[in-house]
């Protein structure tokens, strides 16, 4: 059965008494909204501990002042249900005031690998990340932590800090899951009406074409970027970024070569912010 966990003490208690009968545990950080991508995430930290752990909580310290907290979609009772179907033991979903009470003043940054891609044009979205995960880190202290690689920037972003902060902790990530057309799966997709639900595929489709021309023999990064941004306005997609970069350190690269790559990009679809990403 499922342990619905509100406060810190709670789960400190909880991750005791899996130390005292020698288990393992694996923690899977969400905001909620679960989808078949965060289900997918439970059975791969199953595969990697005895017990699976998870948070559910909008963190505030990640959104913008102009992007959708108030509004995120939310359904608490619904993610439950799904989460205690999974077989999830327990969940940590508190009242903002337990993350970050009154007179907190810490915050956890990474730089470098957080200053391009989303990190441009949504400054401050990783440290709130990496500050909210390192403190569920803390809360859980959890052999393993699973990661989606549709968010693939933010899962590199937190190996980064693992590994730069010693902590002896497993980082997994997951192979991001898509719809039968393509779209890869986020709880934003709510947002979209059935017309910009149709241009979104031009998200994933621009980078199919990249991976296509790459395997066609295109090694100049300029071109295939060409290429991917001809496909996202013929879907009537408002370009944030599209980058081919090198896939463990995350800087942009001039030309294909030997090391593995990536393709990621994020595109307004009406007034949705939409990312994807896809090895090339």
């Amino acid at each position: 059965m499922l342990k619905v966990a509100r406060t810190v003490a709670e789960v400190r208690a909880f991750r005791r008494e899996l130390a005292k009968q020698g288990k393992t545990l694996a923690l899977v950080p969400t905001m909620g909204f679960l989808h078949e991508g965060h289900l997918s995430l439970f059975r791969e930290a199953a595969r990697h501990a005895d017990v699976v752990g998870a948070s559910l909580f909008v963190n505030p310290t990640q959104f913008g002042p102009n992007e959708d907290l108030a509004s995120y979609p939310r359904d608490e009772k619904g993610d439950f249900a799904k989460m205690e179907k999974e077989g999830v033991s327990i969940v940590f979903a508190p009242a903002p005031e337990e993350v970050y009470p009154d007179g907190e003043e810490t915050r956890v940054e990474v730089t470098g690998i957080t200053q391009g891609l989303c990190g441009k044009t949504r400054p401050g979205h990783f440290r709130g990340v990496t500050t909210v995960v390192m403190k569920l880190f803390h809360i859980f202290q959890p052999d393993a932590a699973v990661f989606g690689e549709k968010d693939y920037q933010q899962l590199m972003v937190i190996r980064r800090m693992v590994k730069d902060m010693f902590m002896d902790i497993r980082i997994i990530g997951a192979p991001l899951v898509r719809e039968a057309d393509g779209l890869a799966l986020s709880s934003r997709n709510s947002y979209l009406s059935a017309e910009d639900r149709e241009n979104a595929l031009g998200l994933s489709m621009a980078l199919k074409a990249v991976r296509e021309a790459v395997q066609a023999g295109t090694k100049d990064v300029k071109a295939l970027h060409d290429i991917g941004s001809a496909v996202l306005a013929g879907h009537h997609l408002k370009e944030d970024y599209l980058e081919i970069v090198d896939a463990e350190s995350l800087r942009p690269v001039e030309v294909i070569g030997a090391r593995p790559v990536r393709a990621l990009a994020a595109a307004y679809c009406g007034k949705v912010r939409l990312i994807d990403n896809m090895g090339v």
